[in-house]
């Protein structure tokens, strides 16, 4: 693949199961771009070898005073000349292709895993690891499977060096024959401690990142309890110990290049010794020991790609397996097994496994839980419990974040786990307490896939947004007169937490779902403003199923149907009303009263049946 296809049209199914895996799996998938920079390669470095033994053709032919060998001896070397250029050139353009497209495959794999998972992915992975994959991680995996082609082109050239020495001079060329394996080799005795030492700076250049990441997501709440200093300690003491890390690293590396150097100057020194001798007792023509020794000192050039190659896998090990850590997660929560399909929204249903989406109009029920969510009606849940909560609405959404939730959820009978991601994503919209607000205009915020039926004008009057579009009006550069035309910031920091919550509201209510869940949509507003979007949520879904996971009062008394889930089940259901007094467990949760202040109307009652026998 040439870089201007990029992006792969599908970018296949990883094997996730281990690092090593998984860069076997990527390198497999380059296969023609592999061959095509080893052939570079070959031509490259075969150029380089070939100088010393037409340089030693040249001496000899000087040496016997034979012009028209030497006028063809000095063609071959223009010969090699052009070859090692062209194959220089070539090689870094094929082996820079391979680089990005190993990148760019693994960004798309980790883009569509994303996708997949959605909010459920920071949940299972910080998020500053996310971005650690997403970046320095996927360079160092696609340096590594670019260098494969390199140093497999070097490490023939070198085997096939050594033997065209040992037929052009034998008596040098067997030390050269033995020489070269122990250079090759002389190293891998370090490699294990040196890759030891590589995967601990990685792995605290990770935690690193991620609290960093985590730091600026939260600065505004750091601040406001005055926190900066202490998170600001804790990222100089994380940063001292990736520098340390990074130093201890180092300097292994730096010892495995002093032998590299090193001995390959042994070498020399062997080679340039050993056949003057030969020279003198004329066993070696001094044509044949320049090229032997030109041969060695050419050959050093493709023995560093042994070194880079050991560096390149000790970098990119960790770094796939961090990669191969994010692509074996699954909606169900369980390791994805090799080989398996991904859950894509453009996944076709084979027809003998089709499962049909429920028609419109089916009830929604949890069987873990005992939830039943009748169709067309607004349904508020308590629970006294805000994690229960997170999790019920993930369950309800057919996606759960545990491998062991329990059955799925059926809608209309059907159960969304059987569905495609697209189509149960279509049928039931989600949206958890932390929504994102992604950078762009307020148009291209609502330019979601959506039924139509919902304007955002409407949605916007629903969620209680106008002094939201207000702010963004004023905020605004000159000539912006249309509030759906102004900018959003990234995250839409710019904005209180109230306002990006209703923004984030009225998204979900423009993309009208067959249902929707809404888990605390209004914990960052007023009571005014949250009973007027009571009001507005209740108007806009009439006829469509709505479930909303809170436990203001404001909210539960405009819903057609409340459900108390107690210990993990629904334990009792009616209006708002007839539940705040027929149930002291479900007044509990929403009045936030005490055990004394429950037992208190049972004293009372007591006391006044004494009074009336007395």
């Amino acid at each position: 693949m040439q870089i201007s296809d990029l992006p792969y049209p599908d970018p296949g199914v990883p094997d996730a199961r281990s690092g090593p895996r998984f860069l076997w799996w990527l390198g497999r998938g380059q296969l023609g771009g592999q061959a095509k920079s080893l052939c570079w390669g070959l031509l490259h470095f075969g150029g380089i070898a070939g100088l010393p033994y037409t340089v030693g053709l040249g001496i000899d032919a000087v040496v016997d005073r034979d012009g028209a060998r030497l006028l063809w001896v000095g063609g071959l070397i223009a010969l090699l000349g052009v070859a090692i250029s062209v194959g220089d050139a070539m090689l870094h353009r094929t082996a820079v292709t391979n680089w990005i497209t190993a990148a760019a495959r693994v960004q798309q794999l980790l883009a569509r895993k994303t996708a997949e998972l959605g909010s459920a992915l920071t949940r299972r992975v910080a998020a500053g690891e996310v971005v650690a994959v997403s970046t320095g991680d996927v360079e160092k995996i696609g340096w590594f499977v670019e260098a494969v082609s390199r140093f497999l082109a070097a490490a023939l050239t070198l085997v096939i060096g050594c033997v065209v020495l040992l037929f052009y001079a034998p008596t040098i060329g067997v030390v050269v024959a033995i020489g070269m394996p122990v250079l090759a080799l002389a190293v891998l005795p370090l490699l294990p401690r040196a890759t030891r030492r590589a995967d601990v700076q990685r792995e605290k250049a990770g935690k690193a990142t991620e609290l960093a990441s985590d730091t600026v997501a939260g600065l505004r709440v750091l601040r406001g309890i005055g926190g900066e200093e202490l998170f600001l300690g804790r990222y100089r003491e994380a940063s001292q110990q990736v520098r340390e890390a990074a130093v201890h690293s180092a300097r292994m590396w730096a010892l495995i290049s002093a032998i590299q150097v090193l001995l390959p100057g042994a070498l020399l020194v062997t080679v340039v010794w050993y056949g003057s001798a030969l020279v003198l007792d004329g066993r070696l023509d001094v044509g044949e020991l320049v090229a032997a020794f030109s041969a060695v000192a050419t050959m050093l050039y493709p023995l560093r790609h042994f070194e880079e190659i050991a560096m390149a896998y000790s970098f990119s090990r960790p770094s796939a397996k961090r990669a191969a850590r994010v692509l074996s997660l699954t909606r169900s929560g369980a390791p994805a097994e090799a080989g398996a399909e991904p859950e894509t929204a453009a996944e076709p249903v084979v027809a003998t496994e089709a499962v049909q989406a429920p028609a419109a109009g089916g009830d929604l029920y949890d069987p873990e839980t005992g939830l039943l969510v009748p169709s067309g009606r607004f349904t508020a849940v308590v629970c006294g419990d805000p994690d229960l909560a997170g999790r019920l609405a993930e369950r309800l959404g057919g996606h759960p974040m545990d491998a062991a939730a329990g059955p799925s959820v059926l809608l209309g009978g059907v159960a969304l786990d059987e569905l495609t991601l697209g189509t149960a994503r279509t049928l039931v919209l989600v949206q958890d307490k932390d929504p994102v607000l992604l950078s762009g205009t307020l148009r291209e915020l609502f330019d979601v896939p959506a039924s139509g039926a919902v304007a955002p004008s409407a949605a916007l009057a629903s969620a209680q947004c106008a002094d939201v579009m207000d702010a963004l009006l004023q905020s605004a550069p000159d000539g912006v007169d249309d509030p759906m035309d102004a900018r959003i910031t990234e995250r839409g920091r710019s904005l209180s937490g109230g306002q990006r919550q209703r923004l984030a509201l009225a998204r979900s209510l423009v993309t009208d779902p067959e249902v929707l869940v809404l888990d605390e949509p209004t914990s960052a507003v007023d009571s005014h403003t949250e009973a007027r979007i009571a009001e507005g949520i209740s108007a806009l879904r009439s006829g469509r199923t709505t479930v909303v996971l809170a436990s203001s009062p404001l909210l539960l008394d405009r819903a057609d149907r409340v459900v108390l889930i107690h210990e993990g089940k629904a334990a009792a259901s009616g209006t708002h009303r007839e539940l705040l007094h027929g149930d002291p467990r479900y007044r509990a949760v929403v009045t936030r009263e005490t055990e004394e202040e429950q037992r208190l109307p049972r004293l009372e009652s007591v006391l006044t049946e004494i009074e009336e026998s007395a």
